[in-house]
């Protein structure tokens, strides 16, 4: 795996790591504001207040990578995976791009879905 699709693989692992714990009221969503676009931050804050009181803790499970995109190789990865709650096994997904902010480049999460 190359150095950028390691980077990604890194902040996506955080980043839904953050989501799932957003859901569940034990992190702030502000804490989600440098890690995804701003509509996806508030569909997640969405989310977490028509979500009922969770069955346990969503523990991300599992992830894998695809680099997509062959305009800029490594640049862009879509990224799946698996979380538990309680007794159940559930699906997420998301899209993770590099941008340029300034003079330093980042990774963002750009689309979300979560199963």
């Amino acid at each position: 795996m190359s150095v950028p699709m390691r980077q990604a693989a890194m902040f996506a692992d955080a980043a839904l790591r953050r989501v799932l714990e957003v859901i569940d009221r034990r992190r702030p969503v502000a804490q989600l504001r440098s890690l995804l676009a701003p509509s996806l931050v508030d569909s997640v804050l969405s989310v977490s207040r028509a979500v009922t009181p969770p069955e346990g803790v969503a523990t991300l499970r599992r992830m894998r990578l695809q680099p997509v995109g062959s305009d800029a190789p490594g640049t862009a990865a879509e990224v799946f995976g698996t979380y538990r709650r309680g007794d159940r096994i559930h699906a997420i997904a998301c899209r993770v791009e590099q941008l340029c902010v300034g003079k330093e480049a980042r990774w963002l999460v750009v689309a979300l879905h979560i199963g």
